[in-house]
């Protein structure tokens, strides 16, 4: 089993910066792909941003030349580099761990509020 732990949400003005981190404990030698899950209030759970083992990335159109998504050198580390942050992007981030043969994990989620 995986389980992951973020870190790093706040309150930012809009234009502002926010990293967030995702810490991953228990049989991380099986994780292969981490990824980055937002929810704004009223609406579905999107993805924002993944990464694989092998460190290719993934985004969402709406992130994309804002957003940076990078793993430590540990691998069971995941960081989201948010910059020129929106009103938009305002909602909870979740971290989310795929490890094994169909193992998901989610973090309990931290809040990103980007004030206009």
């Amino acid at each position: 089993q995986v389980q992951v732990v973020e870190s790093g949400g706040g309150l930012v003005q809009a234009g502002g910066s926010l990293r967030l981190s995702c810490t991953a404990s228990g049989s991380i030698f099986s994780i292969n792909t981490m990824g980055w899950y937002r929810q704004a209030p009223g609406k579905q759970r999107e993805v924002v941003a993944t990464i694989t083992s092998g460190g290719n990335t993934n985004y969402a159109d709406s992130v994309k030349g804002r957003f940076t998504i990078s793993r430590g050198n540990a691998k069971n580390t995941v960081y989201l580099q948010m910059n020129s942050l929106k009103p938009e992007d305002t909602g909870v981030y979740y971290c989310k761990a795929y490890f094994g043969f169909g193992g998901e994990s989610w973090g309990q989620g931290t809040q990103v509020t980007v004030s206009s």
